[in-house]
């Protein structure tokens, strides 16, 4: 591996998915103004996600319903016969 090009600075930081509220202890060098206190009784720093794999359809399993109405009927329209 290449010297240098990996960052020092990694320390324990919580990520929370903001769509569930579910938190969780990991390692990163991300840097983050906020802080939250941990089940442990310590302050760690909090990083924001959208998504996580609590959430995310491909690892719960669960369809999330996308509006795709119009490009069916954009792609209906196009290659109708006429």
């Amino acid at each position: 591996m290449k010297k240098g090009i990996h960052p020092d600075s990694y320390r324990f930081v919580v990520f929370k998915d903001m769509s569930n509220g579910e938190t969780f202890l990991s390692r990163s060098s991300a840097a983050t103004k906020e802080t939250i206190s941990w089940e442990d009784g310590n302050e760690y720093p909090l990083i924001k996600l959208e998504i996580s794999s609590t959430s995310h359809p491909f690892y719960t399993g669960q369809n999330v319903l996308v509006d795709t109405a119009g490009r069916i009927d954009k792609f209906k329209k196009r290659y109708a016969k006429k």
